[in-house]
């Protein structure tokens, strides 16, 4: 596990490679531009990304088709050589998704995506080559190229679940919040203004007020995306648009209206008290 660890620290800290990702990550922000484009590759009708549900259908179908390749006979060959060209397929959407997501990433997170998407790449290259084999008639060089290929697959899998679980890409940064329970005093009820917002603190929880018509609304002040600032962002049409990747939500209940978050904004119970804006979890 050391050396491993040493080669990702290696990865996140090449600065060579961003040159790289800068233009890829650049033509995939113009291709996502559209909204419905947005939400469906980042999995916002979900409630998650998308992408890491779409790896198992090309990785199940490849690692099937190593199966039977080893043991399933000649009787086989046909399921096996279907299988390949399945994973391929379904390679399209997931690879589509994985980009999208990589164009929202800074830093080691690129640098460590851009090694992930071209180890993938070089495996979805190797099921090309094998699938020529095997229609060709050259089965044992089709099964040789399908068997690397899957080990090269292996490699990028564990590259994503690095980006997954050890550096929390894409992970739902409101999470681990806890709101409080009781009625917490946070504002004046003077000091917000009807078409103001303020980010005030809940028992170590950043919240954004806001009211307009003179109703008061509160959600979570950390995108749940990528953890920008929305407090920071643009405020328009009773909604707030991050100003870190753009996702924009609804003020009133957290509703996500464009992606890439594919999580609703956490939303806060609020009322005066003794001219005191106070806030609790929504009990509802």
């Amino acid at each position: 596990m050391k050396a491993i660890s040493s080669i990702l620290r290696r990865i996140e800290a090449a600065e060579a490679l961003d040159p790289i990702a800068k233009p890829i990550i650049e033509t995939t922000a113009k291709a996502v531009r559209p909204r419905l484009v947005r939400n469906l590759a980042s999995g916002t009708p979900l409630g998650h990304p998308a992408h890491p549900m779409l790896t198992d259908l090309p990785i199940g179908a490849f690692t099937m088709a190593a199966l039977l390749d080893v043991v399933g006979g000649a009787k086989s060959a046909p399921a096996a050589d279907l299988l390949v060209r399945a994973g391929l397929l379904s390679s399209v959407p997931t690879v589509a998704t994985g980009l999208n997501d990589f164009s929202d990433t800074y830093g080691a997170e690129t640098r460590i995506g851009l090694t992930h998407a071209g180890v993938n790449g070089s495996a979805l290259l190797l099921y090309c080559l094998s699938g020529r084999a095997r229609a060709r008639g050259h089965r044992g060089r089709g099964k040789l190229l399908g068997l690397v290929a899957l080990g090269t697959l292996v490699a990028g899998s564990y590259l994503g679940g690095h980006l997954s679980f050890t550096k929390g890409t894409n992970v739902n940064r409101t999470a681990w919040e806890h709101a409080p329970e009781d009625w917490t005093a946070v504002l004046p009820d003077a000091d917000l203004a009807d078409g103001e917002h303020r980010r005030v603190d809940a028992g170590g929880v950043a919240v954004l007020l806001s009211r307009s018509g003179g109703g008061l609304s509160a959600i979570s002040a950390t995108c749940s995306h990528m953890g920008g600032p929305l407090d920071e962002g643009t405020f328009a049409d009773g909604c707030v648009t991050c100003p870190w990747h753009g996702s924009t939500f609804r003020l009133s209940d957290g509703g996500i209206e464009r992606g890439p978050a594919c999580v609703e904004q956490p939303v806060f119970d609020t009322r005066v008290q003794d001219g005191q804006i106070e806030v609790r979890a929504a009990t509802s």
